[in-house]
This record gives C-alpha cells, structure tokens and sequence, in this order.
C-alpha cells in the first residue's frame, strides 16, 4: 500500500537586536501536538545580524522538535513489542 501524507510544521520567530527566540510546533496524524523551543543571543562584540539569530533559534527549535519524534516513535514500537526501542536520528 502507497500514502502519501503531508505533516506540517508552524514555526513562530520573536527577536530583537540581540536575541532571537523560535517556537516549532506540529499536529501528528494521531492529532498529538508537539513543540520545541530554540533560542539564539548575539554576543556583545558581534555584528547585528538578526538572520543568523533567527536560524540558529530555528535549527535548535527544530532539532528539539525532530527529538520529541524520536521518542515518541520509541516509546510507541516499545508498547508494541515490550523490546527497548533505540531509534537513530
């Protein structure tokens, strides 16, 4: 059997001159919600770059979402086989 399925992420960005803050967020097709936060500050003897605070926030975001996956994925294959599941990023 072939699906094709579409997850969609929300990814919300606050920042100012020196701090950029991103929330990732995702409603899986068994409607659990999960987020991660990720949070970037520019140091007082770098440039203002605001993009760079921005991706640094996202990735972090991002990455802790990609997290939240894996061990929900874990935790399901664990209550359907009763085996310690160790899935790789």
């Amino acid at each position: 059997m072939k699906a094709h399925l579409t997850w969609r992420i929300e990814l919300d960005i606050e920042q100012t001159d020196d701090e950029s803050k991103a929330t990732a967020s995702i409603r899986l097709p068994d409607s659990t919600r999960l987020s991660s936060h990720g949070k970037s500050r520019r140091h007082p003897d770098d440039p203002v770059r605001t993009q760079v605070g921005e991706e640094l926030a996202t990735a972090r975001a991002l990455n802790g979402l990609a997290q939240r996956i894996l061990r929900k994925a874990a935790h399901e294959i664990e209550q359907s086989t009763h085996q310690p599941a160790h899935p790789h990023p």
